[in-house]
Formats: C-alpha cells, structure tokens, sequence
C-alpha cells in the first residue's frame, strides 16, 4: 500500500523504545548517532581535498576542461552502473559492515595516486581510480541513506538530514580551503593522500555505531531472484506519484548540472586567473550556502509545505547558475555559488527525507538505488555536454542556459503531485 504523498503511511510508522527514547532526548545524545555524524564529517573533510586536487591534477597535466568532464562523466557512468545493484546489497546485507567495507575500500584506491605520481603524472590511474571509487561511493550511499532510519526515529528524519548536512558543509568549508593551501605547499597528491586518510578514520569510527537493522527475508541467490528484488523497489518508486515526478525532476535538473564543478573550478582557475588557494577558497566559501540550507530546510518545510519548499529551491538554484557564468570577480562567483549550493541542499534534503519517510525499511535500499539509477543516468552525458560548451563556447553561454533550464525544472514540479504534497 502506497502511503500519503509527502507524509507516513501504515508501512512506514517503524516505531520502537529506542526511536521514541532518541526522539525525546534529541539527536546530539543519541551516542550512536554523534558517532555518525562525526566519522562522516571526517570523510567529507577529505573528500574536499580530492574535489579540489583531483580536477586540479587534470588541468596541470592536460589544461583541458573537456577532459576534466571526461573524468566526471566517466565516474558517473560507474556510478549509474553500480546504483543498479547496490540497493539490493544495502537491503541483503548489513548496512553498518556495508559502510566500513566502502571507506576502506576507498582509502586504498586513493592512496594509489599519490603513490603511482611519484614515478611521474599519471593521468591514466585517475581514469580508473575515480570509476572505481565511484562505483564503491554509489554502494556506500545507498546503504548511508538506509541506515538513517535505524539512527533516528521517523519523526526526526528530515532534522537528522539537516544537522548531517549542514555539518557536511561545515566539513566542506574547510576541505577545499585547506586543500588549496595544501596543493599549493606540497603538491596536489598529497592532498588526494589526505583524502585517502579520511577514509581511514571514518571506517574506524563506524565500528563503533549501532544501527537498527531492517528485518531480512531470505531469499535465493539466482538471477531471477535479484531481478525480482529489483523490480519490488521500482514498482514502490514508480507507483507513488510524488516520488515518480521527483525523480524525473532530478534526473533533468542533474543532467544540468552534473559538470558545474568542474566548469566553476575553470572559470576561477582559468577566466579569471584564481590559483590553487583562490579555487579552494571559492570551493569553501560556496559551501556555506550547504550549510544555510541545511538548517533552514527544516523549519522552511514545516512552515509552507513540501511542495513549495522543494520547487523554489529549484528556481533559486537556477537563477544563480544563470548568473554565475557571467561574473567577473572572485568574491562574485563565491556569492552566486553559495546561492545555488543552498538551493541544491534545501532541495536534496527535502527529496531524501521524503524517500525515507515514505518507503518501508526493507525496501529502502531497493528504493533509493532505483532512484539514483534513474536520476544519475543522464549525468555521466550533462557532464561532457556542459564542460564541452564551457570550452568550444564560453562559461557565461552555458551557464546561462543551465540555469535557464534549472528554473524551468522548478516551474514544472507545480504541474506534477510534488505541488501538491503537503508532508511537513
């Protein structure tokens, strides 16, 4: 039974002693969940060192931005493969050693950089380390977004996606501000190396977390069997009409925007002459608009509603992005980032908190791989298209038309059920 659009249905109410103790007693004293929040802040610390370092070693190396799309695309690609599998594993098996196997995994794929740049630049390993890893980040989100709901009661999930957020961008502040300060002092792979280490740390911290397990039934190990484990998390994404026309939404609007990062990194380095530190600094400084996101979109949510919440946030994002490809100053595109990174935050925690209230635990992890599958598809081709045009056509041209396309996304959603969605 499909539940209420944007509200908690009869498959969804998971209460017990331990949710209602945690609800009462507030997030921050919730042990298990403090350790949550900080073993995934450390990560997300270092994954600012490799959003800065990682592009950054491409420029030096090729002064291409088409292939620093490339990149990104290619990675998407993998994700978009492994988002197919991924919620089937997130839902078969437990989701805490889930979590520690992707940080470690990833700590040793990034540690081969900086440890292969020492015989020289080799642009190669970034094309496999970055897919790989990648296809390792898709399993470790998959899982990270089922397990929110065994930390939290369902009550608190959107508060709990906030305050997690809005530490992230905090953490996301700091990474690409140090990042620039340590590329331009040791060099971009010792950055990645810091990346690599975060990982380390996050794993370490994730054996001390207790999660609230969704029941398992057990099933065959068969082809047939994952193909109709696959089709129970489609047929709930497809048959709920919010999360049917979120989806579709996203995948437009990310298929805009895959390749922003990569386009704002080259027009700071190369349009307007920024180095490594001022790259970092734009980076950071962007991020706070995560974090004014993050801790607005709770109270925003409760007071005018899912559906305006969500489509405005949209609109917002799009109007920064038109403008941003046309300013002329450092301190300029910082602003416009930090808008469209706000505008991108209240949405994506409104679209997650949503998928988790709505959809049963055990299908969770089905759920959200559909979801991503579908909404990542498009990304891996928006990348190569936007960073393609930012090159052959200037960034203000592509920017402009982005964003265009990012308002009209916002626009359309008052068309569909998302309008109409009154959970708070």
């Amino acid at each position: 039974m499909t539940a209420p659009a944007g509200g908690t249905g009869p498959n969804t109410a998971r209460p017990d002693h331990t949710a209602t103790e945690r609800t009462t007693s507030g997030l921050w004293r919730s042990r298990d969940f403090s350790v949550f929040w900080a073993a995934q802040t450390v990560s997300v610390l270092g994954d600012g060192f490799a959003s800065v370092a990682v592009p950054l070693l491409v420029l030096q190396v090729t002064g291409s931005v088409a292939l620093m799309g490339l990149l990104t695309a290619v990675a998407g690609v993998a994700s978009v493969v492994t988002a197919v599998f991924a919620g089937v594993l997130a839902d078969r098996v437990d989701r805490r050693r889930l979590l520690i196997g992707g940080d470690l995994a990833r700590a040793v794929l990034f540690t081969a950089v900086p440890v292969a740049w020492l015989w020289g630049p080799q642009l190669w390993l970034l094309y496999l380390v970055l897919p790989a890893s990648a296809a390792v980040g898709m399993v470790f989100r998959v899982a990270y977004v089922a397990a929110v709901p065994g930390l939290v009661d369902v009550g608190r999930i959107t508060e709990a996606n906030g305050k997690l957020s809005a530490s992230y961008a905090v953490a996301g502040i700091g990474g690409p501000l140090l990042a620039g300060l340590v590329a331009a002092r040791f060099g971009y792979t010792t950055a990645v190396a810091v990346n690599a280490a975060s990982f380390a740390v996050s794993a370490l911290g994730l054996t001390a977390v207790r999660l609230r397990q969704a029941r398992r039934e057990r099933t065959a190990t068969t082809l047939a069997g994952l193909r109709g484990e696959l089709l129970d998390g489609a047929r709930f994404l497809w048959r709920h009409p919010v999360l049917r026309s979120l989806t579709l939404l996203l995948s437009a609007f990310l298929f805009l925007t895959y390749g922003l990062d990569d386009v704002l990194i080259y027009h700071v380095g190369h349009d307007l002459g920024g180095s490594e530190r001022t790259v970092g600094a734009v980076l950071g400084l962007a991020a706070l608009g995560t974090v004014l996101g993050s801790l607005v979109v709770a109270p925003l949510r409760r007071r005018i509603g899912f559906g305006p919440t969500w489509s405005g946030s949209m609109v917002v994002a799009g109007v920064a992005v038109a403008a941003v490809g046309s300013a002329g100053t450092v301190p300029a595109v910082a602003a416009l980032a930090a808008v469209y990174l706000g505008g991108v935050a209240i949405g994506a925690i409104c679209s997650l908190s949503l998928r988790q209230e709505v959809t049963p635990n055990h299908l969770l992890g089905r759920v959200t791989s559909v979801f991503w599958a579908t909404h990542y598809a498009l990304g891996p081709i928006g990348a190569a298209v936007v960073t393609w045009g930012a090159q052959g056509y200037g960034v203000p041209l592509v920017c402009l038309l982005a964003g265009a396309g990012c308002v009209l996304v916002g626009l359309a959603a008052l068309a569909t059920p998302v309008a109409r969605a009154g959970g708070r």
